[in-house]
């Protein structure tokens, strides 16, 4: 597992944005071999789809042939309203950027059978050969999408009941009601979050702090569900310096030190983007991709990421995804 500190939010939501943006780049969708990007909800990746957009505004990033998985969505709210997850990700991501709208997978909360529309999901996933990376965020008491604490670590799409801090939380985005915040939703399981090919996970603020300790510094515990990145050959967590408060001071300059070792000794040339070492092989074929193609991976060091830019001739037309 990885994980990367950055100064604040903004710092943080720009280094995950680019992350996604140069994975679809060295992926190289086509349509018969489509990109496949789980997304979440909530106030934690609002940065990330600003700088996406930014992205595709810029002729830097095209969604073509981008395949979008969502996390969640409540039961019984329609799909119109202000509040439900199909408003949110139309309003802060597809509105303003080129994906068709077929290429969009979002929760019914509304459909007649429930349980048949999870299978559903979890069917299509499959038939599109799984998740190449899932990007998440975390509430305060570490759950990821709706997996509240003692959610199965095994779990798949489901209806899951809120809990009541979770119901209480909620209830800012309903008046203040909490009569009005929905008690259930259907939820991606964690093992869906886990059987992706890669994790990334973005968490900032202090309120987060607890739950980064016990995910970084303790073990796999269904009390805390995103605990369960521990176990994926390529987690990633991406988080600012507020939410590291809880961490052992040691801990946070252990995975600083990583950090340093790749960028300054083994050097950005030598690397991929996951991490991982590069072959001889590897590296000149990277090196033809960036001659060919006119992008580069850019650098990520400690001062930010400092991007070099995917040049197309001009922006993709928009297309807005409308219900």
């Amino acid at each position: 597992m990885r994980l990367i500190i950055r100064q604040d939010y903004d710092e943080a939501s720009s280094y995950v944005a680019h992350y996604i943006r140069e994975r679809i780049i060295q992926f190289a969708p086509t349509k018969n071999r489509p990109f496949v990007l789980g997304l979440p909800t909530g106030s934690t990746p609002i940065g990330v789809y600003r700088k996406l957009i930014e992205f595709y505004e810029a002729g830097k990033l095209s969604f073509k042939h981008v395949v979008t998985f969502n996390m969640d969505e409540y039961v019984g709210l329609p799909r119109n309203h202000p509040e439900s997850y199909h408003t949110f990700m139309c309003s802060q991501l597809f509105d303003h950027i080129d994906i068709p709208k077929e290429n969009v997978n979002l929760l019914d909360g509304n459909a007649t059978d429930l349980d048949a529309e999870c299978r559903r999901f979890e069917a299509t996933i499959a038939n599109l050969g799984g998740i190449e990376l899932f990007f998440g965020g975390i509430g305060p008491d570490g759950h990821i999408a709706f997996n509240e604490p003692a959610s199965s670590l095994t779990s798949r799409t489901r209806v899951k009941t809120l809990a009541y801090e979770t119901i209480i939380a909620n209830a800012r985005f309903f008046d203040g009601d909490i009569s009005k915040v929905p008690k259930l939703a259907l939820t991606v399981g964690v093992a869906t979050v886990m059987d992706a090919r890669e994790v990334c996970i973005l968490i900032t603020g202090a309120h987060k702090s607890v739950a980064l300790a016990k995910c970084i510094e303790e073990g796999v515990n269904h009390l805390w569900t995103v605990s369960a990145i521990q176990m994926h050959p390529k987690g990633l967590i991406v988080c600012d310096e507020d939410s590291t408060l809880e961490l052992r001071v040691k801990t946070v300059k252990y995975f600083k030190s990583i950090e340093h070792v790749h960028q300054s000794l083994i050097g950005k040339e030598n690397l991929g983007l996951q991490g991982e070492v590069l072959s001889e092989d590897s590296k000149r074929r990277r090196r033809s991709h960036i001659s060919d193609e006119g992008w580069s991976e850019g650098a990520i060091t400690g001062e930010g990421y400092i991007e070099e830019g995917y040049h197309s001739s001009s922006p993709p037309k928009r297309s807005r995804l409308r219900s």
